[in-house]
């Protein structure tokens, strides 16, 4: 299964941590949470929920992009 990018920001106006999921670009946040941890647990959740809906309509999943991240590590 691939591996997709999860960014994670406080938002100050809404109070909460938001959810953006930049290989499913047709949304800027995707969820939230009250917690870091929260906000993790629901965009897995919307992520999971993506994958059924691909399948359902016989889509090819996106490939995941190169991250920042994924270029510091290597």
């Amino acid at each position: 299964m691939p591996h997709y990018s999860m960014i994670i920001i406080w938002s100050e106006e809404d109070n909460c941590y938001l959810v953006h999921l930049p290989d499913f670009p047709f949304q800027k946040f995707h969820t939230h949470g009250d917690t870091y941890q929260e906000a993790a647990k629901h965009g897995q959740e919307v992520i999971d929920s993506y994958f059924e809906i691909y399948r359902e309509q016989g889509k090819p999943l996106p490939q995941p992009n190169v991250t920042f991240l994924d270029l510091c590590m290597g």
